[in-house]
């Protein structure tokens, strides 16, 4: 079935959720129990599709196994390819809603949540949404110090950052044929709104911080990689970027606040310099 097919079947799903997961077993269940516990707004249908792409663990096994509400169809795909570009290119070309919602697989919910984005989408000029991040509770020391104080920057507590979780309608969506081959797939996807096409909506979703110092150092490289990439790739797209350098009154407030915060943050951004915490790895949680 087409998109246009979706739009007049009075039985197809209005809401698509795309959950690409890669090995994992240890979160899908509770990410497909937080999304099934959502309900949706009263004459609509979801559909989630699990994307389980070059899987060598039980993550589609698992996923299977879970028992969605009435409201919600779930369909598992099994990708021989670990890729989330190529994952989420087969989910978009089987998705029927007209509102597309893209989950991380260790990504939980808040019931509230997935009817603010319908709502909110519920509108035909296009539009991105994300709810409002809490970070999970992390076993590293320096992981919490270093969450603790990011989710304190004017970018996270102001903007509408998406990491983990967004949306977006099909008028949003034909911005773009598939999902390039990029490092920064969350950015481009922020990218190509403007700043006042974004919204943040109070329901909270929670999101893990990877573990420990070399992790939190590969993946902020690798997030600079892919800032890096877009600005040479897709120049236009960064007049949407309304991240702005962060006031020096603002840092020290931070600072004399929680000065074991930003020893964790400055002691990482310094060690994205170094040489020793390259990977090759373009798509990696780090755990």
């Amino acid at each position: 079935m087409n998109t246009s097919d979706a739009r007049t079947d009075q039985t197809a799903p209005q809401v698509s959720v795309l959950i690409p997961a890669h090995n994992e077993a240890d979160y899908i269940a509770a990410c497909l129990a937080s999304l099934f516990a959502c309900a949706l707004p009263e004459g609509l249908r979801g559909e989630v599709l699990v994307l389980a792409n070059g899987c060598t663990d039980a993550t589609a096994r698992i996923a299977r196994a879970q028992q969605p509400t009435p409201q919600w169809q779930l369909k598992i795909l099994e990708l021989p390819e670990g890729n989330k570009l190529y994952a989420l290119n087969a989910g978009d070309a089987e998705a029927r809603g007209t509102v597309l919602i893209y989950l991380d697989a260790d990504v939980t919910m808040e019931p509230t949540l997935i009817g603010q984005i319908t709502s909110a989408l519920g509108t035909a000029p296009p539009r991105y949404v994300s709810g409002t991040p809490q970070l999970a509770p992390a076993q590293s020391a320096l992981t919490r110090a270093y969450g603790r104080f990011w989710m304190r920057l004017p970018f996270v507590q102001n903007g509408t950052p998406g990491f983990g979780l967004f949306a977006m309608n099909r008028a949003g969506r034909a911005r773009w044929q598939n999902w390039p081959d990029i490092i920064a797939d969350d950015t481009f996807a922020r990218l190509s709104f403007a700043p006042d096409e974004r919204v943040k909506l109070p329901s909270q979703y929670c999101w893990p911080m990877v573990e420990g110092f070399r992790n939190l150092t590969r993946v902020r490289r690798r997030q600079n990689a892919g800032v890096a990439e877009l600005s040479e790739t897709y120049p236009a797209l960064m007049a949407n970027d309304d991240k702005q350098k962060l006031p020096l009154r603002h840092l020290l407030r931070l600072l004399c606040s929680d000065p074991v915060g930003f020893a964790a943050y400055a002691l990482v951004s310094a060690a994205v310099k170094s040489p020793l915490f390259r990977s090759q790895q373009r798509w990696t949680r780090g755990r």
